[in-house]
């Protein structure tokens, strides 16, 4: 599957459109997680514990755009657009979408 956030799969034809798919995943966050992002953003550094949390996120965001792609049974999906938002002081969504395509 082809995942890409340009227009146009560069190098392929567009034989058919399929409609918009969709991936998200929304993440909590733990009281032990906060407390070291607390003590890490006071002194400056990173925060790997929310980092990891984003790219799991991501991660479980793509897969489900892939097989919402494969369902329709398509082989790429262009113009996806990547989102992030906070749902709540504790939850993190993860949305992605884009055009489901059979290129050649």
């Amino acid at each position: 599957m082809i995942i890409t956030t340009t227009q146009f799969t560069e190098g392929q034809t567009i034989r058919e459109y399929k409609g918009i798919v969709v991936g998200e995943a929304t993440m909590g966050a733990n009281i032990v997680r906060d407390f070291f992002v607390s003590t890490t953003d006071v002194s400056g550094g990173r925060s790997d514990a929310y980092e990891q949390k984003l790219a799991d996120a991501r991660q479980i965001a793509e897969a489900e755009l892939a097989d919402e792609a494969r369902a329709r049974v398509t082989n790429a999906v262009d113009g996806v657009d990547l989102d992030y938002e906070f749902v709540c002081e504790r939850m993190l969504m993860v949305s992605m979408s884009g055009t489901a395509v059979v290129v050649a």
